[in-house]
């Protein structure tokens, strides 16, 4: 066996520096074999970005990326202004309200991050007055400036933004690479100080004790795992820090919270399929961690912390989940409050003082669920639109009446609901505004469904302009994703509109894998049925051509991160369908990494994919499918395919080394590789610098769609 990255003379081929010509990849063979198959793979040399060649040919391919796209320029240009245009940049998110404080968020014209703010509660406020032009609020305070954090770097992220209960301190955690690796600091709200406090390598999450003594945090392991929970307490340094809890089972990972009510740090161990729960009394936070139930494989639970009890969602004999308590000074017997029911999957828990409130899905649709405490009977709020999201906002405090909602639509902008728990009265609070004259009863939204090879009805969501003709003429974007049980469900985009308004319809395939209908669409999408959401995917837009929505030539598919795996498989199973797909931060090498266990998240995604380094089925079935390992010489749509070199979650290499394999098996092909050197899986951190990479990836879009801009 050739060992990894070893260079042999002669399959040197140097890249070519000729940026009017498409990059070749050298072609260093090495080795891969399991269970009896033995594969060669030449482009296995990428994965080392330490190599010099790696950046070179990365960079020869961003420079023939943009060559080839120069023409596009000025198309770009208009689609960036047109955001641009269409965005409040000077603006004010509605203020939560927690212990005597509001607390917001502000953005500011030419400034690419948010401002952290917040302002004292004043005698008999129910609501502070909101800005027309997003300009501060009187007397605000501002916490942390996302831009004055940012200056001189070219990424910058919050990992952890976390207040502690008394007001005093502000936990914050900051990346500047992409890299999803925070370094950790305390701020003293009342002098505006750093504390010396400071710990690298943290991840997302933390919890104060309820004196704001004592912090929690989260650290990684190499595999970019989160498990370790650790105990710090303020005014020391970092070397004096404690692990309170450590998860040894690399296939959970763990996360750490606050209970709403302010009572008890949560510590949560993790797998896909099974969890398990520790509590510790916020006032006693060196406390041992207690168990409220012990792991079970294949049952998945939650916990929230109300009153006397312990609020459960858990899947225990309950497939869509189903609703419990137990004591909280002596967890024990789940006593039922919301039984289960097939087709009504419950996905999340809030308590209050009054009332408990239930995140929920069915229908292929969110909804809210409320269980008032004095034993009136529950209630469904209801929604007007035939399409739309909902779910919780911002509600920090317990002792409330008063819930804020997050609605949208895919012709609605983001909406701030306050909805009174008592009365069952929803005041909008406010509406993302949409510059430019904007009037969303210029557009419509249409549910439709397609027939699967296998008989199973899948769901499309679309938008498009009123009177887009239905002959088949019209352009179209196809999103889809389809994995992890994430649902796909309505969203409103202002940089859509530029598509939108050049008669482009846009439509999601909510395909097998995601949870738009329950917790079996997701099963039936996963492991050993993974295949059902990639032919879902080519149903859908068979379908579209079928009911005169578009045609092949005028269909682009588009879809990131695990929907850039459903890019790579349908680009193999129908490269018929599509005029052209956009990949971004594509998952399309899956069996070489999920084959190893070192990489960030791989033991973790077993209960996904499936553990192909020791089921020979498994292994068979996902080389069968992955996108990198079936490139056939076929003639393929064109392909966009977008990374970032410090992405945590999906290696650049997995895209370089597609788009290195597709130009050499079928290289009549139109591929195109763009990495962003220094950014991770969400791509570009600034909003200007995102709403300039949304307008060359629609640029390219409308261009092979043959829309002018």
């Amino acid at each position: 066996m050739l060992p990894p990255f070893r260079q042999h003379g002669r399959y040197r081929d140097r890249v070519t520096t000729d940026p009017t010509a498409a990059p070749v990849a050298k072609r260093v063979p090495t080795e891969r074999s399991h269970h009896g198959d033995t594969v060669i793979d030449e482009y296995a040399w990428l994965a080392n970005r330490d190599d010099p060649d790696t950046i070179a040919y990365l960079t020869a391919e961003n420079a023939f990326t943009e060559q080839s796209t120069a023409r596009l320029a000025a198309a770009r240009e208009t689609l960036f202004a047109e955001t641009k245009s269409r965005t409040q940049e000077t603006d004010l998110s509605v203020p939560a309200r927690k212990n005597g404080y509001w607390y917001y968020t502000r953005t500011v014209e030419g400034q690419q991050y948010g401002i952290h703010c917040r302002r004292p509660v004043r005698a008999g406020e129910t609501d502070p007055p909101l800005p027309a032009d997003g300009a501060p609020l009187d007397g605000e305070q501002v916490l942390l400036d996302g831009n004055a954090l940012a200056e001189g770097h070219d990424f910058f992220a919050l990992g952890t933004f976390d207040v502690s209960p008394d007001g005093r301190w502000l936990a914050y955690s900051t990346d500047f690479s992409g890299d999803e690796r925070f370094t950790l600091r305390v701020k003293d709200l009342q002098t505006g100080e750093l504390l010396p406090d400071e710990v690298p390598n943290t991840f997302y999450g933390s919890a104060w004790s309820a004196d704001g003594s004592t912090l929690f945090y989260l650290t990684v392991d190499d595999s970019w795992r989160p498990y370790r929970v650790w105990r710090h307490r303020i005014g020391t340094p970092a070397s004096a820090d404690e692990i309170v809890y450590e998860e040894r089972d690399e296939r959970f990972w763990v996360g750490v919270e606050l209970t709403r009510s302010e009572k008890f740090i949560l510590i949560d161990s993790h797998s896909k399929v099974t969890s398990e729960v520790r509590v510790i009394p916020a006032t006693n936070p060196t406390g041992e961690p207690a168990v409220i139930a012990p792991r079970r494989q294949g049952v998945e639970y939650s916990v929230e912390h109300h009153g006397h009890r312990f609020l459960i969602l858990h899947n225990d004999g309950a497939e869509d989940f189903a609703l419990a308590y137990t004591s909280a000074d002596a967890p024990g017997d789940w006593v039922p409050m919301i039984e289960h029911s097939p087709g009504t999957r419950l996905e999340a828990v809030d308590a209050f003082a009054n009332h408990i409130v239930v995140s929920l899905r069915t229908g292929g649709l969110t909804g809210i669920r409320v269980l008032p405490t004095d034993g009136t009977e529950s209630y469904d709020i209801d929604f007007p639109e035939p399409l739309y999201s909902v779910g919780l906002d911002s509600n920090p405090e317990y002792q409330t009446n008063t819930i804020r909602l997050h609605y949208t639509s895919l012709t609605t902008p983001d909406s701030v609901y306050d909805y009174d728990l008592v009365t069952r009265e929803m005041v909008l609070r406010r509406r993302k505004p949409v510059l430019g004259g904007f009037d969303p009863a210029g557009y419509e939204q249409h549910r439709d469904w397609a027939l699967a090879d296998d008989g199973t009805r899948v769901p499309i969501s679309l938008v498009c302009r009123v009177g887009t003709p239905r002959d088949g003429s019209a352009p179209c974007v196809l999103y889809g994703y389809g994995s992890y049980e994430a649902s796909m469900d309505p969203w409103f985009s202002i940089p859509r509109l530029s598509l939108l308004d050049r008669g482009v319809i846009f439509a999601v395939a909510h395909v097998r894998g995601g949870g738009e209908l329950g917790r079996r669409w997701y099963e039936n999408g996963k492991l050993l049925s993974k295949k059902n959401t990639f032919t879902d995917f080519v149903a859908v837009a068979r379908h579209l051509v079928k009911a005169g929505w578009t045609s092949a030539e005028r269909l682009v598919a588009r879809g990131g991160s695990a929907g850039g795996l459903l890019m790579g498989a349908v680009a193999n199973l129908a490269p018929d369908a599509f005029a052209g797909i956009v990949a971004q931060v594509p998952f399309v090498d899956p069996l070489n990494s999920i084959l190893d266990p070192s990489l960030p998240l791989t033991v973790t995604e077993w209960e996904e994919w499936g553990n192909p380094l020791d089921d020979p089925e498994v292994y068979a079935y996902m080389k069968s499918y992955s996108p990198y390992e079936n490139v056939a010489p076929v003639r393929y749509p064109a392909i966009l395919a977008v990374t970032s070199l410090n992405d945590t979650r999906v290696l650049y290499h997995e895209p370089a080394k597609w788009i290195a394999r597709l130009r050499a098996v079928a290289p009549d092909g139109d591929y195109l590789l763009k990495t962003e050197m220094g950014a991770g899986h969400g791509g570009p951190s600034g909003r200007y610098d995102s709403w300039k990479e949304e307008a060359f990836i629609t640029a390219w879009i409308l261009d092979r769609l043959g829309v002018s801009v």
